[in-house]
C-alpha cells in the first residue's frame, strides 16, 4: 500500500516538473510573454545606433514647407464712367392772384399732372378802396358843424360830419370807385368856395399765387383748366 502511494506521488511530481518546464520557459519554445498584437519592449541600449540617430534627428532638407500664399484677389473691375446727365430745361410760370385759398387749392389740384414742381405762396399787397373827397378837419366840433351849414347854404348836399376816429371833425363829401368821378365832385365843391381835397383810400390785403415749373417739351395749357379770372407771368425757377 505504501509503495503504491509513493509511486503515485512520484508520477504527480514528474508531471508537475514537466508542466513547469513546458509552460515556464517561453524563450526555449519561441513564445512571447506579451500579446501577439503588441510590439515587445526593448531597452534603449538594445536599439541599433543608426536607427536611433535617424529617429532623433531631422534632415535639413526636410524643413517644413511654407504655407501656400493666399490667392490674389482679382482686381476690381473699373467702374464704367457714365456721361453726366443733362439737366432738364424748365420754364417757370406764376399764376394769380387768386382771391381765396380755396381758389388756390382748386387750381393746384387741376394742374398737378402738368407741372414738374409746384409751390403756393402768399403775398401782402396794397389795394385801393376808392377815392375820398372831403374838407380838411376843423379844430372843433362846433366849427365843423358851422362849415356844414355853409355847405347847405351853397346848395351843396351829400355830406356828413365825421364825429370819431382819426378823421374826427372832418366833413366827408363822398367815396368814389372811379377817380374821374371823385375829381368832378371835388371841383364842384371848390367852385362853391370850399377847400375840398381828394385822397385815395387803401388797405393791405393778402394775395395767393401758384408757381409752376414746366418742362420745355411739355404742352402746358392752364387756360382750359383754370376759370378763376387770374393771369400769368414768368417767374424765377425754384
Amino acid at each position: 500500500m505504501f509503495l503504491r502511494l509513493l509511486f503515485v506521488l512520484l508520477i504527480a511530481l514528474n508531471m508537475a516538473v514537466g508542466a513547469w518546464l513546458w509552460l515556464g520557459q517561453d524563450d526555449a519554445h519561441g513564445r512571447s510573454a506579451t500579446d501577439a498584437d503588441i510590439p515587445p519592449l526593448k531597452l534603449l541600449s538594445e536599439r541599433p545606433a543608426a536607427s536611433t540617430a535617424t529617429s532623433s534627428s531631422v534632415s535639413p532638407s526636410a524643413s517644413i514647407a511654407p504655407a501656400p500664399a493666399p490667392a490674389q484677389t482679382a482686381a476690381p473691375v473699373a467702374a464704367q464712367t457714365l456721361p453726366p446727365a443733362r439737366p432738364n430745361s424748365y420754364t417757370c410760370t406764376a399764376l394769380g392772384p387768386f382771391a381765396t385759398q380755396v381758389d388756390l387749392r382748386t387750381a393746384r389740384s387741376a394742374l398737378s399732372t402738368q407741372a414738374v414742381r409746384m409751390r403756393s405762396r402768399q403775398e401782402q399787397t396794397t389795394q385801393s378802396r376808392g377815392w375820398w373827397v372831403h374838407l380838411p378837419p376843423s379844430g372843433s366840433r362846433d366849427r365843423a358843424l358851422e362849415q356844414a351849414r355853409k355847405l347847405s347854404a351853397s346848395k351843396i348836399g351829400d355830406y356828413f360830419v365825421v364825429s370819431s376816429g382819426d378823421q374826427s371833425n372832418t366833413i366827408s363829401l363822398g367815396l368814389f370807385k372811379d377817380p374821374a368821378n371823385a375829381r368832378k365832385r371835388r371841383d364842384e365843391v371848390v367852385a362853391g368856395g370850399f377847400p375840398a381835397q381828394m385822397s385815395e383810400r387803401t388797405e393791405t390785403v393778402p394775395e395767393y399765387w401758384l408757381d409752376l415749373a414746366i418742362a420745355d417739351n411739355a404742352h402746358f395749357d392752364w387756360h382750359s383748366r383754370i376759370h378763376s379770372g387770374v393771369g400769368s407771368h414768368s417767374t424765377g425757377c425754384f
